[in-house]
């Protein structure tokens, strides 16, 4: 009987050193010395997924990761996805991240301005996201963001998560726009913003140009915008080189110099900040702008005011090809630029065809 007494407190010692032990280790850094990505498909074992960490070198034990997770009841509690675990960490920490999910977090960004097709290219080739991205969506239906995504998202339920984000910004914008706006429907909202975004890159600027674009609506006048003659041409790709005048009168279903109204869709997917602007557009009387050479436009309510306009911005270019043909100069000769009297006179820039003047 004391044989039988001595062995439970031998056995009653052991279990108490192996739970230490295996406390101990559950909280105590990690072999690996950087960060292990793991991918844990869904229906993944505990035990596999213990031996999968062994492998990648991020448990030592197996069975003691996989005994840790059963004694605290964590074994059926690990979510699947794709996971970063830090360098050194511990196989507690580990646990914890499976059991949250904490996933890591892809991100694609649809930039302001980018057609449709392009988006759709983007998703197509992104390579954490799985099956195919289906039709390219139609044009101006998608919301440019950052979105975050696991690995394996389908690429069709992304694009559908831009259209949907869209259609609840425009909802929500629509009941708060303006009064007395030239449109009625939301999707010339999207028609129209999509040219003001592809018109400016400056965010401070859209609701101006919004406001001259609605003031020439108002007035039945010619929207003239450049990127629509592009959209026409090329579907919203850059063409490589400037436009040219035959291509400016050249009559295509999106040319706003030629068609007296908005084009029968957008051009692009704009922004928030587009949309915002062109359902509540600044209070301006101005039906003109131009570049003023610095990134942004100057603006003007009268034909007069915006042909000055014109030529101050006509000045700042042949200032600007002053400055690059004294660059050249430097570099062709190792000399100091000759100064500007010295230089070869320009050509003086032919006159305007008798037209209106283009935004």
């Amino acid at each position: 009987m004391a044989r039988f007494y001595v062995l439970l407190v031998v056995l009653g010692v052991i279990g108490a050193c192996i739970f230490t032990w295996t406390q101990t280790s559950w909280d105590q850094p990690g072999p690996s010395g950087s960060e292990t990505i793991v991918l844990i498909p869904p229906g993944t074992r505990a035990h596999d997924v213990a031996q999968m960490l062994e492998d990648k070198g991020a448990v030592s034990n197996v069975w003691l990761f996989e005994f840790g997770l059963r004694s605290r009841k964590l074994a059926d509690k690990i979510k699947a996805g794709e996971y970063a675990l830090p360098a050194r960490a511990s196989m507690g920490a580990i646990a914890l991240i499976l059991v949250e999910g904490r996933s890591i977090q892809h991100k694609l960004t649809a930039a302001e301005g980018l057609t449709s097709d392009m988006i759709w290219k983007m998703v197509q080739h992104h390579s954490a996201l799985e099956g195919d991205a289906g039709p390219v969506p139609e044009e101006g239906a998608l919301l440019p963001e950052t979105y975050l995504f696991t690995r394996g998202q389908s690429r069709a339920g992304l694009l559908d998560q831009m259209r949907r984000a869209q259609e609840r910004f425009l909802a929500a914008r629509w009941s708060g726009r303006a009064e007395g706006l030239p449109f009625s429907t939301m999707r010339a909202a999207v028609i129209l913003a999509s040219i003001v975004e592809k018109e400016t890159a400056l965010p401070q600027e859209r609701p101006h140009i919004a406001s001259v674009f609605v003031n020439r609506l108002k007035v039945h006048m010619r929207l003239q915008s450049d990127p629509t003659i592009i959209y026409g041409l090329t579907k919203g790709y850059p063409l490589g080189r400037g436009i040219r005048q035959s291509e400016i009168e050249g009559a295509t279903p999106y040319n706003t110099y030629v068609i007296a109204s908005l084009p029968p869709g957008p051009i692009a997917n704009p922004g928030k900040d587009a949309i915002a602007a062109v359902l509540n557009p600044q209070v301006s009387e101005d039906l003109f702008f131009v570049a003023n050479g610095k990134g942004g436009h100057v603006f003007a309510a009268s034909m007069n005011d915006h042909a000055r306009n014109v030529v101050a911005f006509r000045n700042i270019e042949r200032a600007a090809r002053r400055e690059v043909q004294a660059s050249e100069a430097l570099n062709a000769t190792g000399n100091v630029p000759l100064p500007d009297a010295a230089l070869p006179a320009l050509p003086k820039p032919k006159p305007a065809p008798r037209r209106r003047a283009r935004p």
